[in-house]
């Protein structure tokens, strides 16, 4: 048993010392297991070289676990560790994108010329799909399960009132075989299966469940089923992004992006070329070309990516890599990010911003929080969003990218240079004017100061 522990570390010295991914922030060793988790094979003492503020640590139950201790909240100071959530959160989010990849290629394939087959409108006229109620019933039902001896609060963007309705019975059943189908695949991912198919009532439970209003107290997810969904349904872009927020502060986030792919090199491709050429020649199991989740607990310091379990055929924590920003921070050189929809914010504007600081580079626009993981992994520095007037920005469309850039490295704030405000409900109150995310603080400062220079002639 000695010589195979000492094989079991020796193993992981050497993955370490050839710039092998470790595994991700999780598991410090906690006094009961979660739900959700599955055993791991035991293994030995770290080598002490991984530093103090991400360590491997022996579990007797769980295996290699990574010990976030960086920032504070992961030990000291009187703080929780939050391990089993960020655990839970990957592998559920991992779950919901897989739910929505099967519902795009349906709506796809079934209106391949104008994409729009299979939306339907909210009561508000707002498009939504499938996926939107799916997601939200589907993450409602496994941190319940999971955290079922805790009381689950979760912030989300759908409700049921269109399900629910007269004409909404068809739709709904959509819904649940959406959810089931991908429920009963839940052990793959490590998570448990319902005991038998959820019907009708109960996925509407579920997504009823979300309705909690957030506020400065307590402890609640939020939850964006599909951000973006416009580019979901176009076959582009999209995401899904969930977030642990308490006492009105962001611990956690993971953005799943199931469009946006592993390697940088893939971004030149159109995505609906990609998905074209990938069922004319499917990539092998296990490439890196496709989607990816992100996540991040506050206070680590790390920023982390994976490929789709989807994708890659399993979920392998040594699959994990290290995500960092950019180092450019001459403006020239810089590349920014805006959103593809013109309704709620303003392009003139940010290209007057982008020009005044010296952005010479043609911006990136896509949907959705996909902006935010482009920031948190270096493939652009800036992302500015100034809403037109009358709108609000929600937490659910903020939350979990927040967090991820700001451990990647990064810097979000209004453009008064103020965090963001998550604890005053489904809105961010207080906004100062709109938001500004950048790969480093002298990009920031050199946005604020063109902010307040030019906001006085817009027409926001």
């Amino acid at each position: 048993m000695g010589s195979l522990r000492l094989s079991a570390w020796a193993a992981a010295s050497s993955s370490t010392a050839r710039g092998f991914p470790p595994s991700p922030p999780y598991w410090r060793g906690r006094g009961r297991r979660s739900r959700c988790a599955q055993a791991s094979p035991p293994s030995a003492a770290p080598p002490p070289s991984l530093g103090a503020t991400s360590r491997l640590r022996v579990g007797t139950e769980h295996g290699w676990q990574w010990d976030c201790r960086g920032g504070g909240l992961g030990g000291g100071g009187g703080r929780r560790d939050y391990a089993k959530e960020m655990e839970a959160a990957v592998r559920i989010v991992q779950v919901a994108c897989t739910l929505c990849q099967r519902v795009q290629d349906s709506l796809l394939l079934a209106d391949s010329g104008s994409g729009s087959g299979g939306v339907h409108s909210k009561l508000d006229s707002s498009p939504v799909t499938v996926a939107d109620w799916g997601v939200q019933a589907t993450v409602s039902w496994l941190l319940s399960d999971c955290f079922r001896d805790e009381n689950v609060s979760i912030v989300a963007e759908e409700d049921d009132k269109t399900l629910s309705s007269s004409g909404g019975t068809a739709l709904l059943e959509s819904v649940v075989a959406a959810v089931n189908g991908c429920l009963v695949e839940a052990p793959k991912y490590g998570l448990r299966s319902p005991e038998k198919d959820l019907r009708a009532h109960d996925v509407l439970q579920a997504i009823r469940k979300c309705s909690s209003t957030g506020g400065p107290k307590g402890r609640f997810w939020v939850l964006d089923p599909v951000d973006g969904t416009l580019g979901f349904v176009r076959g582009d872009q999209y995401a899904i992004a969930l977030a642990l927020i308490e006492d009105g502060e962001v611990i956690l986030g993971v953005l799943g992006c199931p469009n946006y792919p592993m390697k940088k090199e893939w971004l030149h491709y159109h995505q609906r070329y990609f998905r074209l050429m990938s069922k004319v020649a499917p990539p092998t199991s296990g490439s890196w070309n496709k989607g990816c989740v992100m996540y991040a607990h506050k206070g680590c310091g790390q920023a982390w990516m994976q490929p789709l379990v989807h994708d890659f055929g399993m979920l392998n924590w040594h699959n994990s890599r290290e995500i960092q920003v950019s180092t450019v921070s001459d403006p020239v050189s810089a590349t920014f990010c805006e959103p593809v929809e013109k309704a709620n914010s303003s392009h003139s504007f940010t290209a007057g911003l982008a020009h005044s600081v010296g952005l010479r580079n043609r911006p990136l626009r896509v949907y959705s929080m996909v902006k935010y993981a482009a920031i948190a992994r270096g493939d652009a520095e800036i992302f500015m969003k100034f809403a037109r007037s009358g709108y609000k920005e929600k937490i659910w469309d903020h939350a979990a990218g927040v967090v991820i850039i700001q451990e990647a490295g990064g810097v979000v704030t209004d453009a008064g240079g103020r965090p963001l405000d998550f604890s005053r409900g489904v809105y961010l109150e207080g906004l100062d004017r709109g938001i500004i995310a950048c790969s480093g603080a002298l990009l920031h400062q050199r946005i604020l100061g063109a902010v307040d220079a030019s906001w006085n002639s817009s027409t926001l």
